[in-house]
């Protein structure tokens, strides 16, 4: 029987920062339109939660009954390792799922932005299909494109639209530098997986750019957000506040660049997400002030 613990790995706790990260830099964009809302902005953190846990659990369940997680690098997975049962997993990816639905539908009731459920179905859509379903699109490549749109375009624009009805230029260029940001999370993961994912038809990104221009890419990902931050700065000056992360930066892009694999790039994983969580803060930050 699957402990706490083992849940909270299922959970991938490391990938939370991901979820809030384009929340709290979505709601700094309102204040600077001086239209944030406390409430709202909760609301919102909450559905990022729920839709980042369910699409763990969803990807757990969906690579564990596909045999994908058999053999694997990192700490095994409730399903693939046998922790808990397939359909106690796929229970948990759907509660969470429709969590994420109920505040979601809660948070444009209040916003009166009824256009995004629709936003929201194609949300829980794609967390579903990214590993399960006959076409699963993050075995295909796609996963990374599901990621920028999802976790960093909608996520980022959404919250700002439902306090503030309204986008500014810095909101888009936050939502693509953060959108980014959880692409190379996702791509340092499937870097550290290459090797099984090959063997077993998990075409990701990695697997079609190859081992060494997918770590190059990876660098490109952490890098350009901060160049778009920098160009907030002509709408804010203290904008420039993502620069204080520059050297976070060139530390885990020079790990990736360096080859390192494995469970080295566990540690890798864990900061890539903590860099988005300080994109998030230090840009939401100079976007409000």
């Amino acid at each position: 029987m699957a402990t706490l613990a083992d849940w909270l790995e299922g959970a991938r706790v490391r990938t939370l920062p991901a979820a809030v990260s384009p929340v709290i830099l979505g709601t700094g964009a309102a204040a600077g339109l001086g239209q944030a809302s406390a409430g709202r902005a909760l609301l919102a953190g909450g559905v990022a939660l729920a839709l980042q846990i369910g699409v763990n659990f969803a990807n757990d369940y969906s690579d564990g009954v596909r045999g994908t997680d058999d053999v694997r690098t990192g700490p095994p997975r409730l399903t693939g390792g046998g922790k808990a049962s397939p359909a106690t997993v796929k229970r948990a990816a759907l509660l969470s799922l429709g969590l994420g639905a109920v505040l979601g539908l809660a948070l444009v009731a209040v916003s009166g932005t009824w256009w995004l459920l629709a936003a929201g179905a194609v949300a829980i859509v794609a967390a579903w299909g990214y590993t399960g379903g006959s076409r699963p699109y993050g075995y295909m490549g796609l996963g990374e494109v599901g990621v920028f749109v999802f976790f960093g375009l909608l996520a980022t624009l959404g919250t700002t639209w439902t306090q503030a009805l309204q986008l500014s230029w810095p909101a888009w260029a936050g939502a693509v530098g953060i959108g980014l940001i959880a692409c190379a999370l996702l791509m340092v993961n499937n870097i550290r997986d290459l090797p099984t994912d090959a063997q077993v038809g998990k075409h990701t990104l990695a697997v079609r750019l190859g081992d060494r221009p997918a770590r190059v890419v990876y660098a490109l990902m952490v890098w350009l957000p901060l160049a778009l931050g920098v160009a907030c700065s002509a709408v804010s000056p203290w904008a420039l506040l993502v620069l204080l992360l520059a050297p976070w930066t060139f530390r885990v892009s020079r790990v990736v660049l360096s080859g390192a694999a494995g469970r080295d790039l566990i540690v890798v994983l864990r900061d890539t997400g903590l860099l988005e969580l300080g994109y998030g803060v230090l840009l939401g930050v100079g976007l409000a002030l």
